[in-house]
């Protein structure tokens, strides 16, 4: 692996030492031996991980854990108490037993035990702020995640100084790299920034023996003036460069606000949260370690600053001026990329979907916990802000059941431009008809959902002649 290990060179050199000295007749051989300078077994166990060269980039720093303990002059502890944010529900702790050291390795461990007749989870996170912060860069991770329900490893970067352009989200947040413990076949790298809260977001999918937790992955960001491109084992993920932040209410930093001020590296397991859930019963705390192998921080000789936000590229509608396309169902897509339609399942959610006969038809066999369990999406639809437009389609069901639609802002917090709205679904088709009417600023990835799940309804859905139109502007 990463250390050099020489033990059988060391021993060799041994047994000929000790041959040499019982034969008093080899004096030249062993005179010739010990007149060089000798290498002890201790200093070759030292020998450190040769951190790699990239081309066009500078080694800024970088630790490969090499050492018995945690680096104190690159990283920190960061000590926090349960449900500091998201609703987590460990401790962070400056523990030996939740941050150490193991193999060339850092640990991040998560333990359950007892407090007060309660569970209660402690685990570790470690920061570089104030020590190894850097403006620019490209930073190269190696990792491998836990599996277990609750659990919610990452690797992300946060700035020097939080309050230059203001608390969370104004300040900016860079997440490398997220996986939830129930899906380790899926690694997240997101942005934050804004007020009103934006995000951008990419996803990357790996399954079986090669998902994020059976073995390690390089997770990589480069972060330039204007650009920041993300990618694991090599493969690109996720491109953005129309970021903003401002105070509500006032206009927008100069761009690239806020991704032009110092940022740090860290990296943490969190217990339970708003995204992954609690543990439970499945969850093997035995096994509940985040393994870093390295971090790796370059730079390039300079970087040109004078960078400008590009235009957001707005779609045009089709030519009847519907912007869903194939809202009529006649044509059969695949519904598992990110174009056009897409069915997705979430937290217990059980189902599939399909194109048959001009319909898009939803069945589900488990509504799971979440309204958005069960969920079929259009993205890419053009909201302008002061623009109307009208949002039809037609529905029914096998059995009368419930389904919630709205227009989300994947890209700007998830807030809704057509709130989520409840709906009646009947066993005969019906037409729903909304209006909106766009307040928050310009997004060209506004994104139409059914959301199907939740509320104990498993009834087949069937949906045809959506639209979504312009009706001022």
């Amino acid at each position: 692996m990463k250390k050099l290990r020489i033990t059988s060179a060391i021993l060799a050199l041994t047994m000929l030492v000790s041959l040499c000295a019982c034969d008093k007749k080899e004096t030249t051989t062993t005179e010739a031996l010990t007149s060089e300078p000798t290498t002890t077994e201790t200093e070759l166990a030292e020998v450190k991980t040769q951190t790699p060269d990239i081309e066009g980039y500078n080694l800024l720093w970088a630790d490969e854990f090499d050492g018995d303990a945690m680096d104190e002059s690159k990283w920190n502890y960061e000590p926090h108490e349960p449900g500091w944010v998201n609703n987590e529900l460990q401790e962070y702790t400056t523990s030996t037993d939740n941050v150490f050291v193991r193999d060339g390795k850092l640990v991040l461990k998560a333990i359950k035990s007892e407090k007060n007749g309660k569970d209660y989870y402690t685990s570790g996170k470690v920061t570089g702020q104030n020590k190894t912060d850097f403006l620019y860069g490209k930073v190269v991770v190696s990792a491998k995640v836990p599996e277990g329900q609750g659990l919610w490893p990452a690797i992300w970067m946060m700035p020097k100084d939080e309050s230059y352009y203001g608390q969370w989200p104004k300040c900016g947040e860079i997440d490398i790299m997220e996986s939830l413990g129930h899906q380790t076949n899926i690694s997240y790298s997101t942005i934050h920034y804004g007020e009103p809260h934006g995000e951008q977001q990419g996803s990357i999918e790996r399954s079986g023996a090669d998902s994020f937790s059976a073995k390690f992955h390089e997770y990589s960001v480069e972060w330039e003036p204007g650009e920041m491109r993300f990618y694991t084992d090599g493969e690109l993920v996720l491109t953005c460069n129309d970021w903003f932040t401002a105070v509500q209410g006032e206009d927008d930093k100069p761009y690239p606000a806020p991704f032009d001020q110092p940022f740090f590296v860290q990296l943490n397991l969190a217990v339970g949260g708003n995204w992954p859930g609690n543990p439970d019963a499945t969850t093997d705390f035995s096994k509940a370690e985040f393994e870093i192998d390295y971090v790796r921080v370059y730079q390039k000789p300079s970087y040109d600053t004078n960078v400008s936000k590009p235009e957001l590229p707005f779609r045009e509608a089709l030519p009847d001026g519907n912007f869903i396309r194939n809202g009529n169902f006649s044509e059969v897509e695949d519904l598992t990329d990110d174009v056009d339609w897409k069915f997705l399942l979430f937290n217990g959610g059980e189902g599939a979907a399909e194109i048959r006969d001009g319909e898009m038809i939803i069945t589900s066999t488990n509504c799971g916990t979440e309204e958005y369990s069960v969920q079929l999406v259009h993205p890419d639809l053009p909201m302008r802000k002061g623009h109307k437009y009208k949002v039809t389609f037609d529905i029914k069901a096998d059995e009368e059941r419930k389904c919630i639609v709205c227009i989300s802002a994947p890209n700007a917090g998830w807030i809704r431009y057509l709130p989520d709205t409840s709906i009646d679904v009947p066993t005969e088709w019906k037409t729903y008809e909304f209006e909106i009417e766009m307040k928050e600023k310009d997004d060209n990835n506004g994104r139409l959902e059914f959301n199907m799940g939740k509320h104990g309804d498993t009834a087949t859905i069937h949906i045809t002649n959506v639209r979504v139109e312009e009706i001022t502007g």
